[in-house]
């Protein structure tokens, strides 16, 4: 590192450093509990639903009341973390998150469970963006940076088949209300650490008056964009209800580009968004999570319904993925991004994850776990790694402090809207798939154990075809990340290699 990017370093961040790599251990437990929280609720959901008498139609708000909350108030939770400062958004996440999932985990009717669920995505929203704007902030050094969102990386991408285990776990052994109680442990020690240990930066705060405008503009764009996708898995593209929440979203989110463009002190800079880096990021990390939750969704019903895995052994199988993400984002991503571009990085390894997903375009009922899911796990898990760690970084790096929780923010959101539109978009191309297969074949079968068998072949169908459109996802979010990211401004993003790769990166400074 030059000079004078050393002294640059030591005024961005002149105390607390010596702490960053405790307080990593306590934003990576705080990120594992979030992405934990989106699959373990889905593995205990059929006992809670029993349990507390929610009907078929009801059942799908307790994982959208959630989805709604989080995926709406990112861009606001960010800005907060920019007002208050990273440190009290965090912890004041933490704890709120704490007492929402204990609030879950004793709920005796439905609506006390949707309310609980809805108060997680809250302070979630209020706690993802401050973990990662934390994280830009306190590690500087370009190798630290690179270890450091290594691990978040891996964390982010793996937490949620260890939510599958974990999940299989506390259903099958303890009881489902264990899926929320499990968050308390978490929060409280990734708390009190985190008050401890966090020293942030100074002058990093962003006082500017808070745009109300904005924040109601976005939230309900993003509140309709997530529900329309939600209620179009449940009642078809075509209904009444579903379609006026795409017109409405497009309208709001529309209204709230303009009104950022004429503002003084916008939600969202719009120069967060319009950098070619980050745009593609943004753009391709979505579209990278919408082939991603398809997989997860397909994946759990395939081990359990047609391979009949109980819920433990399920979680297990997904182990390989977990694995793979963790190699890819400690070993090959942390290693390499201070020495290549990033788009050397994200381009080949979304690719790589497209490889494996055509691997599991040729399951059948019988197709063997070893010889099939395996490889097609394990490459998805390393294209998913190596991509995600450079990812995060370079969408946070070189933005002014000011805007670090915004920018944060703006990743939260392309993985929480991309995974609302995956499960959304991939389910419902299954669901018509097996249904015209089923229709296909079923006069042939006239035998109920024959009848079965093309019941499970249509389910099966259904999922290879939906996962061909998840193949074609990747492939393009493999294209964005090889045209848009690292191609625009000079300086702005690792684009040295080799020796001094390090003082290339831009050291965030605060601007006045």
């Amino acid at each position: 590192m030059s000079e004078t990017a050393r002294k640059a370093a030591g005024a961005a961040a002149p105390s607390g450093d010596a702490n960053r790599w405790k307080a990593l251990v306590f934003i990576a437990l705080a990120q594992l509990m979030v992405v934990l929280d989106a699959t373990i609720v889905n593995i205990a959901l059929p006992s809670a639903q029993t349990d507390l008498g929610i009907s078929d139609g009801n059942r799908q708000w307790v994982v959208t009341a959630y989805a709604l909350a989080f995926g709406g108030l990112l861009l606001f939770g960010g800005r907060v973390a920019d007002l208050w400062g990273r440190k009290r958004a965090f912890v004041t996440g933490l704890a709120g998150f704490a007492a929402a999932s204990a609030l879950g985990g004793a709920a005796t009717t439905g609506a006390m469970m949707f309310g609980a669920r809805a108060l997680q995505g809250v302070f979630g929203a209020l706690l993802a963006p401050a973990a990662l704007s934390l994280l830009a902030v306190m590690f500087t050094d370009a190798k630290e940076r690179a270890k450091a969102f290594g691990i978040y990386g891996a964390i982010a991408g793996g937490g949620g088949a260890v939510g599958l285990i974990l999940g299989g776990f506390l259903t099958e052994y303890l009881d489902w209300r264990w899926t929320f109680f499990v968050n308390v442990p978490f929060a409280v020690v990734a708390a009190a650490g985190a008050y401890f240990v966090i020293r942030e930066p100074e002058g990093g705060r962003n006082r500017s008056p808070l745009d109300v405008p904005g924040v109601i503009l976005s939230t309900l764009g993003l509140v309709a964009l997530v529900y329309g996708f939600t209620r179009a898995e449940s009642d078809g593209w075509g209904d009444g209800l579903t379609v006026s929440m795409f017109v409405a979203s497009a309208v709001l989110l529309s209204a709230f580009a303009l009104v950022e463009s004429r503002v003084k002190a916008p939600l969202l800079p719009l120069r967060v968004v319009t950098d070619r880096n980050r745009g593609g990021i943004y753009l391709s990390l979505g579209l990278a999570i919408i082939g991603m939750f398809g997989l997860f969704l397909f994946l759990t019903y395939y081990l359990q319904v047609v391979k009949g895995y109980s819920p433990v052994k399920t979680g297990f199988a997904f182990l390989p993925m977990v694995a793979g993400m963790i190699t890819g984002s400690t070993q090959i991503g942390a290693r390499l991004m201070t020495r290549v571009p990033a788009r050397l990085l994200m381009g080949p390894g979304f690719f790589v994850a497209g490889l494996g997903m055509l691997l599991l375009t040729q399951l059948e009922i019988d197709s063997s776990y070893a010889t099939v899911l395996l490889p097609a796990m394990v490459l998805l898990g390393l294209g998913m790694g190596t991509a995600f760690m450079p990812a995060m970084s370079l969408a946070t790096q070189g933005v002014q402090p000011r805007d670090a929780g915004v920018a944060s923010a703006m990743v939260n959101t392309s993985q929480q809207v991309g995974g609302a539109i995956g499960t959304a978009l991939l389910n419902t191309i299954a669901a018509s798939a097996t249904t015209s297969y089923i229709r296909d074949h079923i006069a042939g079968a006239t035998a109920k154990p024959q009848q079965q068998l093309v019941q499970l072949q249509g389910m099966v169908h259904g999922y290879s075809t939906a996962i061909w459109f998840a193949v074609g996802i990747l492939g393009l979010a493999s294209l964005i990340a090889f045209t848009f990211v690292n191609a625009g401004r000079p300086g702005a993003a690792v684009v040295a290699s080799g020796e001094g790769a390090e003082d290339e990166v831009p050291v965030p400074v605060v601007a006045h």
